[in-house]
């Protein structure tokens, strides 16, 4: 039985895609599924995949819809029980896809919505990439143990969200009347916060897996891990993550670090000479939440997720700790 289906966006990955694509064929759980959704390249990749790769399925899109919409067609084109995301500047290890099927299928009572790899740098073997992803009440989002020795992260855990970069996830728990897809408004960046976070508001969790083991280069996209681009839309989405997924009580609650957290941020990009960038973005993230699509996409509140709400409230405080610790 084939369990996954593993979803790679790209765009102009000519660099990495074959050799992730190569990674993944030469693993040991053979029976998968490979979709890469190409958002218009113009540098050969998508013809290099169908020349090289004739086993993958091709969805081939005219513009670059962005990272969340080009996931979404993989994910409503799978049949399989889980959806793997794998962004196209990885290489996997043998047992990548076993690793993240064993920590779903351990979880007899299914509340496990997701499971993200260890990610670890390409270019230093011995740092940590990303090793699930942490959420704050700063308003930030950040990656487990980036930068630290590989062998400090090897115990499976609870996180806030996976990484989208390399994770697996629940099919049936994506469907529209469940947790759903990947908001599309975000196009990248906060995607897989935004959608994790939903996770657990509908009471569900998200864990790290361990053993799964994933290279990561970083970046390969945007071009660099500050640039006008990436400021101005992340900027934008973390407004938008806030908006939609607290209820108005708990905004107000975290207000007073909510406007630290931005402050904090502003002067770092200031000093990066993005400053500009970073605040028409803010600007944007706000006119997206209280306009018809924000208003449209946010989370209705409802009674019985109150507990939900307060678990996750403790778990933003909790994550201040872990950010400066």
């Amino acid at each position: 039985m084939i369990k996954s289906t593993i979803v790679i966006p790209n765009f102009n990955g000519i660099r990495y895609i074959q050799t992730c694509l190569e990674s993944l064929y030469s693993g040991t759980t053979k029976e998968i599924i490979v979709i890469v959704v190409d958002n218009a390249s113009t540098d050969g990749s998508m013809e290099l995949v169908r020349e090289q790769f004739p086993q993958v399925k091709l969805v081939v899109n005219q513009t670059n819809t962005g990272f969340s919409h080009a996931v979404n067609q993989g994910i409503r084109l799978s049949k399989t029980p889980y959806v793997i995301l794998l962004n196209n500047d990885t290489q996997v290890d043998l047992s990548f896809v076993h690793e993240l099927e064993k920590v779903m299928d351990n979880d007899r009572q299914k509340r496990f919505f997701s499971a993200s790899a260890k990610l670890i740098s390409l270019y230093d073997k011995e740092k940590i990439d990303d090793a699930g992803d942490y959420y704050c009440a700063l308003g930030w989002a950040f990656a487990r143990g980036k930068g630290k020795h590989t062998d400090c992260y090897s115990k499976d855990c609870d996180i806030f969200a996976a990484c989208a970069g390399a994770a697996i996830y629940r099919r049936e728990l994506l469907e529209e009347d469940q947790v759903g897809l990947f908001d599309e408004e975000h196009f990248a960046y906060f995607e897989d916060i935004d959608l994790g976070y939903r996770a657990k508001i509908y009471g569900y969790r998200n864990r790290f897996a361990a053993n799964s083991i994933v290279y990561h280069a970083g970046s390969a996209t945007s071009g660099s891990r500050y640039n006008a681009f990436k400021t101005k839309l992340a900027s934008r989405n973390s407004v938008y993550l806030i908006y939609k997924n607290m209820p108005t009580l708990q905004i107000l609650l975290n207000l007073p670090l909510l406007m630290i957290g931005f402050l904090v941020k502003t002067l770092f990009f200031v000093r990066k000479g993005m400053g500009k960038e970073y605040i028409i973005g803010l600007w944007k993230g706000l006119m997206l939440s209280i306009g018809p699509v924000g208003r449209r996409h946010k989370q209705r509140f409802i009674k019985k997720r109150v507990r939900n709400y307060v678990l996750i409230q403790f778990e933003l405080w909790k994550n201040l700790f872990r950010l400066f610790a």
